[in-house]
């Protein structure tokens, strides 16, 4: 009896390996697909971003113009946007590539306390104008990052922005939202995807800061 136990187990065992087996195999086809779809649209969606070589190099030319003259970078988004955001904030304020003077951008997702203290007294919709209201000057550029271009902040911020006299730039998704028409410039990543939008924007500033690392003053 302890034989035949013996023998079902090992049965058992074998055939929950092959099974184990099978599932790894489904599994790994699976990742494999999905890379490789990622990766086909990912392409497609840098392919199009050729069409914005104009506005690119609009939004480089105002921001050397303003860096120059000693005015700022006021720069938005919400979520991974205000990731994007303080990240091209930083490549500013430190450095891109070679070591030159640092210049101002601020990245107004940043302030968790003044933020707070705006949206608690303010609305949400107002935690950016209010601060390119504090902040902005004339001849400074806002950089407003939206995937979607509804986000009503972001809105606010533009119309702000415009008020005073600010450069506006706008990095927006899918078919521009409401946010489409609201700034000088505009780069439009023509994709559904929210993910493929994020990576062509995070492309696109990187981009940008090249551009402009290149022209500015060593020190």
């Amino acid at each position: 009896m302890l034989h035949y136990r013996l023998q079902l187990r090992v049965a058992d065992c074998i055939g929950s390996q092959i099974f184990d087996a099978h599932l790894q195999e489904k599994t790994m086809a699976d990742v494999t697909h999905h890379l490789q779809e990622s990766i086909r649209a990912a392409c497609e969606t840098f392919e199009s971003l050729k069409e914005l070589a104009q506005p690119v190099a609009q939004t480089a030319d105002a921001m050397v113009e303003c860096l120059c003259a000693g005015r700022k970078l006021l720069v938005c988004g919400n979520g991974g946007s205000a990731a994007d955001g303080a990240d091209f904030s930083a490549e500013f304020g430190c450095r891109f590539i070679t070591d030159r003077r640092p210049y101002p951008a601020l990245n107004l997702a940043q302030g968790g306390s003044l933020m707070s203290a705006i949206g608690n007294d303010y609305g949400y919709d107002e935690v950016f104008a209010r601060q390119v209201a504090g902040l902005g000057q004339e001849g400074d550029v806002l950089v407003a990052i939206t995937t979607s271009g509804n986000s009503k902040n972001i809105l606010r911020a533009l119309e702000e922005g415009k008020a005073r006299g600010l450069t506006t730039v706008a990095l927006l998704g899918r078919d521009g939202g409401p946010a489409k028409g609201m700034a000088e410039i505009e780069l439009l990543v023509r994709s559904e995807t929210t993910a493929r939008i994020q990576e062509a924007h995070k492309f696109l500033l990187h981009v940008i800061c090249g551009l402009v690392d290149a022209r500015l003053p060593k020190a």
